[in-house]
């Protein structure tokens, strides 16, 4: 956990959020800022700035953040379809420096995204 960091104060329940999914892994809120009908962040609990930051012995939970994706999106029947978004670093779009995955859907999407 790192003291400063907005998403391990959420995970740590010192900030309120509408937690959607959470085990001893991961957690997953909706965002407050919506981009689609249907707007998750997922994070790990472990801290790491970015995808760039992540090592190897990250792989698992790497994984297992898209597979709750899909399990959240079967769970809201997301059936048209939904995006997973991984932004890393500030020049992709990051605003929170903790790794995080974005589960939109509930809309119709365009490629090729913004």
């Amino acid at each position: 956990m790192s003291a400063n960091c907005l998403f391990c104060k959420i995970a740590a329940k010192q900030i309120p959020s509408k937690i959607v999914y959470e085990d001893p892994d991961l957690f997953a809120f909706e965002d407050i800022n919506p981009q689609a009908p249907t707007h998750i962040l997922i994070c790990p609990r472990k801290h790491f700035k970015s995808l760039a930051h992540a090592a190897p012995e990250d792989q698992a939970i790497l994984g297992k953040l898209q597979l709750v994706a899909a399990q959240l999106a079967r769970e809201r029947n997301l059936l048209d379809g939904y995006r997973t978004v991984l932004n890393s670093g500030e020049g992709a779009g990051q605003t929170v420096f903790h790794l995080h995955l974005h589960l939109l859907g509930g809309r119709h999407f365009r490629w090729p995204p913004g």
